[in-house]
């Protein structure tokens, strides 16, 4: 294993550490338990978004904390989901008595994490609504699906919503929409490997690949010979427009996500040929995004996601946002 660490324990703690010195201007790190917040948080009178997720997924989430996104992020241990200690802390810190809103992503540890959060949180008098992104057509069932790039695209959605001083109960329906009306599958040409663990999560064999992975090292949901980048863009978009309701003349939103060792070069490839399927069916790509928003550590590879808009989704994705990650 090769990587720009020091004490592999001691990963998360210092990426936090480098993120705080890198945007003082936008947000600050609280670090027992570990968190990100907004440099002017609370904000009175706002819906605050809350959202968590294990490290190695960054930018996700602690890269979109700021103006318009996220009030607090809540990073994990690599690969594992942030406890319930970490999601009241942030409440506390970012609440602004106007309510406060979890995008949670589909995967066990999530899940119960946030809802014995969201019983302590409630408990203290927290008013927490929550929304489940579950966007990963790779998962056959609904309810078993993972969270991917849908997340990225509620949680700035979401965010623009808050800022223009929505009540909770509109932004939580604005981030259901979104997941409703977004799909997304991967694919991982190499394993990642998790700097505790030392080695590959798993061994792909050369001229291979696997199809519909997860954002956690886990392999595909097939193992398929290596193709050129178009034939693996038709299989991708294929698997997304079979199971994402859209007609011709339809906006849609493209996020093609780098998965972490994935040069630029070769995901402009992928947008390209993306780009050109959809045209071909009549879709109207308004808006899009095309590097690294969420990763799986050193994993090769990408992910895409589509999200159906509709005049009120794009206003607010127009909408001004400062993040890490996402500034506009």
């Amino acid at each position: 294993m090769q990587k720009l660490i020091n004490d592999p324990a001691d990963a998360v703690t210092e990426s936090l550490h480098g993120l705080q010195l890198a945007h003082p201007q936008l947000l600050r790190v609280q670090f027992d338990p570990p968190i990100v917040i907004r440099a002017d948080a609370p904000t009175a009178g706002k819906v605050a978004i809350i959202s968590g997720s294990g490290s190695g997924h960054e930018p996700l989430n602690v890269g979109y904390v700021g103006r318009g996104m996220l009030d607090a992020a809540c990073p994990g241990a690599i690969f594992t989901s942030p406890t319930p200690d970490q999601y009241l802390a942030a409440t506390r810190a970012v609440y602004g008595n106007a309510g406060a809103l979890y995008i949670v992503k589909n995967y066990m540890g999530g899940v119960l994490n946030t809802e014995m959060a969201l019983e302590m949180a409630r408990d203290e008098g927290f008013e927490i609504a929550t929304v489940l992104v579950n966007d990963d057509v790779a998962v056959e069932r609904a309810d078993n699906r993972r969270g991917m790039g849908a997340a990225v695209l509620a949680e700035k959605i979401a965010g623009a919503a808050a800022e223009a001083g929505h009540p909770l109960a509109e932004v939580t329906a604005i981030a259901q929409r979104v997941v409703q009306q977004a799909r997304s599958i991967g694919v991982a040409l190499s394993s990642c490997t998790p700097p505790t663990a030392g080695r590959p999560t798993f061994f792909l064999p050369p001229h291979y690949m696997e199809f519909g992975v997860g954002i956690h090292g886990e392999v595909g949901r097939r193992r398929l010979p290596l193709e050129p980048a178009d034939v693996i863009v038709k299989q991708l978009t294929e698997a997304i427009l079979a199971d994402l309701p859209l007609h011709a003349g339809d906006e849609v939103l493209a996020l093609v996500s780098g998965l972490g060792a994935t040069p630029q070069q070769e995901l402009y490839i992928i947008f390209r040929q993306l780009h050109h399927l959809l045209s071909a069916a009549g879709l109207i790509v308004t808006r899009q995004l095309v590097g690294n928003y969420v990763t799986s550590l050193d994993m090769a590879g990408c992910t895409v996601t589509l999200l159906k808009f509709d005049p009120d989704l794009k206003a607010l994705w127009d909408a001004p946002v400062r993040t890490p990650a996402l500034t506009w």
